[in-house]
C-alpha cells in the first residue's frame, strides 16, 4: 500500500439540488415499465434542476455514470444519449464507470471540476437498470430478464486479466473481512448471525419509511405469514437461509434499475438557489486489485484517513455515515475502521440498536443495500442523495434524531475502488 495524499479545493464546492427515482425492477412497476436507460437518467437530472430551482440551460457540464453500460444497455458513450432527455444537447459531458463505486467518483469528478474553475454549474448523476438486458435487434424500451448465467461470467471483468481471470480464478471475497474480524474479537458463529440479521432488520425498518425503496414490506408482516411470532425468528431460520459462511439471503442486496443526480456550484454563489447548500468538504481515495487479501479493509482506512487529514475532522465530528453494503458486513466493518464506532465493539452497538436510522449513531438510514436495492453505478448517488436530505432535515419519518451537521460516506467498488466523501450543511 502505497499513502496517498488530498488537497484543498481551490475554491469550496456545494451541493444545490439533488433527484433520484424510485429502486426498483421496472419490468414488475407499471408506472415505471418501458422507460429506457436515458429517460431514467433524464428523469432524476431535471428533479436535481427543479430542486435546486435551475433550468437546463443553467447546466454547464454533466457527468453520467453507470457500473457497465455495454453489458445492462448495449451503450458505448451513454452520455451522448441521454442529453437528449433532460434539455442539454450540445453540451459538454464525460462518461465514467467504477462498478460500485460509481456514484461516488461521480460526486467526486464534479466537485473538482467546479473547485478547478472550469465549470460553474455542474450535474452529475448514475443510472443502472440492472434489473434486465437489452433485446438485439429491438428498441432500448424493450428488456429481457436478466439471470445469474448472464451476470457471472461479467463479474470476471473486475479481475485483474493477466493471470486470475485468464483462469476464470478470483472472487468478490463476501466473508473475508467479516471472517477476520470474528476471530480477531473472538465472536462465535451464532453472534456473527445476529449481528447481521439485526442490521437486516433495522436496514428493513428504514426502507419501510422510504418511498424510493426497492423493499419496503416489514419482517414482522413477513415472518407472521410463515408463523413466527418474532421477526428475529423468521431472519435465523431456514426460510432465511445462508447463501455463504456468514450471509443470509436477506443480507444480499438485490438488483434494482435506478437513477439519481446532483448539482454542484461554487459555495460563494450556492446561497442563491432554492435549498440549504451542501458543502462537499473532501474526497479520500484508494484503489487495489481485488485479489489482495483484505483489500476492502486496507483503502476503507487508507481513503479515511485522507479525508480525516485534509478537512481536520475526527470520527467524532461525524453525525451520519452512509456505507455501501452490498456486502452487508460492510456496514459495521467500514463503520469501525473510520473510527464512527469504536474498534472491536461495535457489534455491540449494533444488537443495541444504536446504529439504527432512530439510534444515536445511526448508518444508512435509506435501508442500506439490502433493502433499498442495489442499482451498481446508481447506488452511490443515491447515497449522496439521502445524505443530503438528513443534513437538510427532508428525510420525513426516517430523519435521524440529532439534528445532523456532517456526514460521511463510504464507496466501494468495482474490483476494488473506495472513495469517501465528507458533507457538511452550510447554515
Amino acid at each position: 500500500m502505497v499513502p496517498g495524499k488530498i488537497g484543498k479545493y481551490s475554491r469550496s464546492v456545494s451541493i444545490i439540488g439533488v433527484g433520484a427515482m424510485p429502486f426498483g425492477d421496472t419490468g414488475e412497476n407499471p408506472e415505471l415499465k418501458g422507460l429506457t436507460e436515458g429517460e431514467f437518467f433524464g428523469a432524476a437530472a431535471l428533479m436535481a434542476m427543479e430542486n435546486a430551482g435551475i433550468e437546463p440551460r443553467d447546466i454547464d457540464f454533466f457527468y453520467h455514470g453507470s457500473a457497465n453500460p455495454k453489458f445492462f444497455n448495449n451503450a458505448a458513450t451513454p452520455n451522448m444519449q441521454v442529453a437528449e432527455w433532460f434539455g442539454v444537447r450540445g453540451k459538454g459531458s464525460v462518461h465514467h464507470s467504477e462498478a460500485c463505486c460509481t456514484g461516488y467518483v461521480g460526486l467526486e469528478q464534479a466537485v473538482n471540476d467546479v473547485a478547478s474553475g472550469a465549470h460553474e454549474i455542474v450535474l452529475s448523476g448514475c443510472v443502472e437498470m440492472a434489473c434486465g438486458l437489452p433485446v438485439p435487434g429491438k428498441p432500448a424500451h424493450l428488456r429481457k430478464k436478466i439471470t445469474t448465467d448472464d451476470v457471472t461470467p461479467d463479474l470476471e471483468a473486475i479481475m485483474d486479466r493477466a493471470y486470475t481471470r485468464a483462469l476464470g480464478g478470483g472472487h468478490i471475497g463476501q466473508d473475508d473481512w467479516m471472517d477476520l474480524y470474528k476471530n480477531e474479537y473472538g465472536l462465535t458463529d451464532s453472534q456473527v448471525d445476529e449481528v447481521l440479521n439485526t442490521m437486516s432488520y433495522h436496514g428493513r425498518r428504514a426502507a419501510v419509511l422510504n418511498p424510493l425503496a426497492m423493499y419496503r414490506t416489514p419482517f414482522e408482516e413477513i415472518a407472521k405469514e410463515l408463523g413466527f411470532d418474532d421477526p428475529m425468528e423468521y431472519l435465523r431460520s431456514p426460510f432465511n437461509p445462508k447463501t455463504t459462511q456468514y450471509l443470509r439471503v436477506t443480507g444480499n442486496a438485490p438488483s434494482a434499475d435506478g437513477s439519481a443526480c446532483v448539482i454542484v456550484c461554487p459555495t460563494e454563489m450556492a446561497h442563491q438557489f432554492k435549498q440549504k447548500p451542501i458543502e462537499v468538504l473532501g474526497v479520500g481515495t484508494s484503489c487495489l486489485e481485488l485479489m489482495r487479501p483484505h483489500n476492502e479493509m486496507e483503502i476503507t482506512r487508507e481513503s479515511g484517513r485522507q479525508v480525516y487529514e485534509a478537512t481536520g475532522l475526527r470520527p467524532e465530528d461525524i453525525d451520519l455515515l452512509l456505507v455501501n453494503d452490498f456486502v452487508l458486513s460492510s456496514q459495521l466493518l467500514a463503520a469501525e475502521e473510520l473510527g464512527y464506532l469504536p474498534k472491536g465493539e461495535g457489534w455491540k452497538w449494533v444488537l443495541e440498536g444504536r446504529t439504527a436510522f432512530d439510534g444515536d449513531r445511526p448508518i444508512n438510514p435509506h435501508g442500506g443495500r439490502t433493502s433499498y436495492g442495489h442499482a451498481y453505478g446508481a447506488s452511490g448517488m443515491a447515497d449522496i442523495y439521502e445524505a443530503v436530505l438528513q443534513l437538510r432535515g427532508q428525510a420525513g419519518p426516517r430523519q435521524i434524531k440529532k439534528n445532523p451537521k456532517t456526514a460521511m460516506l463510504r464507496g466501494f467498488g468495482g474490483g476494488q475502488n473506495c472513495h469517501i466523501p465528507i458533507l457538511r450543511v452550510l447554515e
